[in-house]
């Protein structure tokens, strides 16, 4: 990997990216909220299972095409598995996550000037711009590998899972870095099955967080957006 693709990388993936991802949880204050996550073991079984049955099953595959299409400058393809995403997103919370984080990246992006005309226009065209899209399209107008592009996507998504539970639950800094070495074999595991599975393998189907989403949404006492 050159240079400049690594730096291009670090940047995507760091904190500091204005897209508003500190403010999400995702469903883990939910779950912190009623003792589900409540100590390092526990954050540590929770972002996991959530990594590998739910990030690694849908969103990071869909990510993984959307980079496919970006590179091939494919429009159908873009605005098929965009619209996909968005209707996977199953409460109000977890869509309104997508969308403003999405338009953020997008308009950055604009900002930035990121990409070729034929590549704004297509970006400009769409609707509403769920995150993996402004991801993706971000990704390949920097020239970063694919691979190296999800694997980054998953580490920001473990990354701000922990914080989370840094936060919340609450724990340690020296426990969060110990949580996030940890899920290292996760992260290649997902990275691996997010590229594996066929368009028909792909599954969103998470009752438990879907329901815990969706209390969320009313619960009294929060700090984040989902």
């Amino acid at each position: 990997m050159q240079a400049a693709s690594l730096l291009h990388l670090l940047q995507l993936s760091s904190p500091s990216l204005p897209v508003g991802a500190y403010s999400y949880s995702q469903g883990l204050e939910a779950a912190i909220e009623r003792g589900m996550v409540h100590n390092e073991a526990s954050a540590r079984a929770w972002i996991a299972a959530t990594l590998l049955e739910v990030v690694a099953r849908f969103e990071a595959p869909v990510l993984w095409r959307l980079l496919q299409a970006w590179s091939a400058c494919d429009a159908s393809e873009v605005a098929a598995w965009s619209e996909r995403f968005l209707a996977a997103r199953d409460t109000a919370e977890f869509r309104a996550e997508t969308i403003q984080m999405g338009y953020s990246l997008a308009k950055l992006a604009a900002d930035l000037r990121l990409g070729d005309d034929a590549a704004r226009t297509m970006l400009a065209a769409l609707e509403d711009v769920p995150f993996p899209t402004s991801l993706a399209y971000a990704a390949v107008a920097l020239d970063v590998p694919m691979t190296e592009a999800l694997l980054g996507m998953l580490f920001s998504w473990a990354e701000n899972q922990v914080l989370a539970c840094v936060k919340s639950v609450p724990l340690g800094q020296v426990s969060g870095q110990r949580l996030l070495l940890s899920l290292r074999p996760e992260l290649e595991q997902a990275a691996e099955i997010a590229q594996q599975l066929s368009d028909d393998e792909l599954c969103n189907w998470a009752p438990g967080l879907s329901l815990l989403s969706m209390q969320h949404e009313v619960q009294y006492s929060r700090l984040y957006r989902s």
